[in-house]
């Protein structure tokens, strides 16, 4: 436990410096979107750039990783809408519940964490899970909160091209996200062998380096802010039972389904190593997606419910994610 203690306080930590540090205002709030554009577009794309330079591109392709790990996507995502449906309010509001309980913090904590913890080839298993929550996960949760009529006596004869509508802007929205791109174009190099010029690979290396800690900062700020209303003040409390059951669909529910299905792959024979096992099931822990905010208030979702989802997972996950991680036995820093 100790070894694991060592790995993960660290990380925990770092985010709740950067909600300090924009609570006191020692960080301006109007700074946050700096860091994360930083973060987003140069930092995180040259570590993903990095893996999977370094991956056989088999590993990123799996299919039984792809299999297990979209079917659990699904499930949960059934799962909570079907559970909270009445709490969330509306269809809109409980599809990105759904989508926090089911997209787990991979690009901006999980990568660099389970690569502390289990070394460099649990890059392989969490690099698939962040392709798999951009391109299907999201898209999903999207079209079916874009079903959501504000007007309770709307048709509902367009529904199916909103649907649509909604997963194609929600695709093309994946396409324009850095992470994708720098995943494959990182794959390309490991296929073709080719290398960067010293000069360039030690800026990506550079950058890269600066991914971890500023990601996890910018993490902390985020929560800070999401919590605020459109004044800048702290949101007036909410009922726990509005946003409690999803975080605990996250980071109980979810690995034990991973888990769970894990293990009946194994059992079928479908090629499904332990050692991946653990490396999903320790993604599927971790807290929620502190992006999906962004994308509650783009469509209009409760986005103070999502926001606190995200912060409670947060909290909790410093326990549980330690426990789940305990339980496999994970040797901690002296495997990185």
């Amino acid at each position: 436990m100790q070894a694991i203690l060592t790995v993960t306080v660290p990380f925990f930590a770092l985010i709740l410096i950067g909600y300090l540090a924009a609570r006191r205002g020692l960080l301006p709030l109007a700074a946050v979107p700096g860091l994360n554009a930083f973060v987003l577009y140069f930092a995180l794309p040259c570590m993903l750039l990095r893996f999977g330079a370094r991956l056989p591109v088999a590993e990123l392709l799996d299919p039984a990783v792809l299999g297990l790990y979209l079917a659990c996507a699904l499930a949960v995502v059934a799962l909570t809408i079907t559970l909270t449906r009445r709490a969330a309010g509306n269809l809109r509001d409980a599809a990105f519940g759904a989508l926090v309980a089911a997209f787990p913090n991979t690009g901006f904590m999980g990568v660099p964490l389970l690569v502390a913890l289990l070394g460099p080839a649990a890059a392989g298993p969490v690099i698939t899970t962040v392709l798999l929550d951009l391109f299907v996960t999201s898209s999903l949760c999207i079209a079916i909160a874009q079903l959501h009529h504000d007007d309770p006596a709307a048709s509902h004869a367009g529904d199916a091209a909103a649907a649509r509508a909604a997963v194609l802007r929600s695709l093309r929205a994946a396409l324009s996200n850095p992470l994708p791109w720098s995943i494959g174009l990182g794959a390309l190099m490991s296929v073709t062998g080719l290398s960067l010029p010293g000069p360039v690979d030690r800026v990506i290396a550079m950058l890269a380096d600066a991914a971890s800690p500023v990601a996890l900062f910018t993490i902390g700020a985020v929560l800070w802010r999401s919590g605020l209303d459109a004044q800048g003040q702290p949101a007036p409390p909410m009922s726990p039972r509005r946003y409690l059951p999803v975080a605990l669909i996250k980071l109980v529910v979810h690995p034990a389904l991973v888990w769970g299905g894990g293990r009946l792959a194994q059992q079928a024979g479908l090629g499904l190593s332990d050692f991946q096992l653990m490396v999903l099931t320790l993604a599927a822990a971790l807290p929620s997606a502190s992006n999906v905010s962004l994308l509650a208030e783009r469509y209009r979702a409760d986005n103070g419910r999502v926001a606190r989802i995200i912060l409670a997972s947060t909290v909790l996950a410093f326990g549980s994610f330690t426990l789940v991680a305990w339980g496999f036995g994970v040797a901690g820093a002296s495997q990185s």
